[in-house]
């Protein structure tokens, strides 16, 4: 046998361990080990992001919500918590946050009713289906300062589309951006973007199995009872999430303030009185008053107030929600 033979043999019939081992002087890291590490590497942009971005600011705003800083003076100083029995004993406060609370309780059922029905339609076997559903979500992508300034534009008294055509018909003009008309301008916008809702409802309901449609069809059941007994059970999921996610965007909504006749920061101080919502309330004591103290504290209760009313969701639908899980999955 020659050398390059035995260098050869040696090689090829070492075991798999000598192969496989570690260089000399570098830890071995174990597969769970790699997948731990792998894991906090892909996610460490969002954990930053989140940290630098969320966690950050909110602490910052709790300590401000304990002062009465302005945002430029030097001069501040502690107050505890005089900032938050001050806002508990503002009457302007609990008038924007029972409006707040009108607004989310009559704004969220009609964009999910409206959406779930522009998803029936577009869900059925129609000519140029895929054209109307572009159509109906392109709304839903137009930024909010877009929507805002084309409402405004279409609402004006002296110049807007609206008046423009009702004075066609003979009917006086209306202040569509004051009161008593502001409110339902500000629900028409909603609606405007019931696209979204749209986009959400249709991918629940191709996810409902068509085995049960025809069954229900062949018992005799008809459309409206098919849609009542099977197809909102099995959305009840959807409708869960989207109840939550837009309790959440209502009361955070800055439209009011795009439908002012400034369309800035610094009108909040002329908005209708129907439009004035809690977060106009924080808007006008941030930027109009300079009371950034005080407007920490109003938003750091609105946070609270969002925990509490999430977990009062969940916990009254906890028994009318029904998810449907594959059998198979289970094992």
């Amino acid at each position: 046998m020659t050398v390059d033979q035995i260098s050869v043999t040696g090689r090829t019939g070492a075991p798999d361990s000598i192969a496989r081992r570690a260089p000399a002087g570098r830890p071995r890291i174990s597969m769970t080990g790699r997948r731990h590490r792998a894991f906090y590497l892909f996610t460490a942009p969002w954990i930053i992001g989140f940290l630098l971005l969320t966690v950050v600011p909110m602490a910052y705003a709790l300590w401000l919500s304990f002062t009465t800083y302005d945002g430029i003076s030097p001069h501040w100083r502690y107050v505890g918590l005089g900032n938050y029995t001050e806002l508990f004993s503002d009457p302007q406060t609990w008038n924007s946050l029972g409006r707040t609370g009108l607004f989310a309780i009559t704004s969220v059922p009609l964009s999910i009713v409206a959406g779930l029905g522009l998803a029936v339609l577009v869900n059925r076997p129609i000519r140029a289906r895929g054209l109307f559903r572009t159509l109906l979500y392109l709304p839903a992508v137009v930024p909010p300062v877009g929507a805002g300034l084309t409402f405004k534009a279409l609402f004006d008294q002296n110049s807007g589309a609206a008046n423009g055509v009702l004075t066609l018909f003979g009917f006086d003009a209306l202040g569509w951006l004051a009161d008593p008309y502001a409110r339902y301008v500000l629900l028409m916008s909603v609606l405007w973007a019931a696209g979204n809702v749209m986009i959400i409802s249709l991918a629940g309901l191709q996810d409902v199995p068509r085995e049960l449609h025809e069954a229900a069809r062949i018992d005799g059941a008809g459309a409206w009872r098919t849609f009542r007994s099977i197809t909102v059970p099995l959305l009840s999921p959807v409708l869960l999430f989207q109840t939550v996610t837009g309790v959440i965007a209502s009361v955070q909504t800055i439209m009011p303030l795009l439908l002012t006749p400034d369309g800035t920061t610094a009108g909040v101080t002329a908005l209708p009185q129907s439009n004035y919502l809690y977060m106009m309330h924080v808007f006008s004591q941030y930027f109009a008053l300079g009371r950034y103290g005080y407007a920490s504290a109003l938003l750091w209760v609105l946070f609270v107030l969002i925990l509490i009313a999430t977990g009062l969701i969940f916990r009254f639908t906890s028994g009318v929600v029904f998810y449907n899980v594959d059998p198979e999955a289970k094992k």
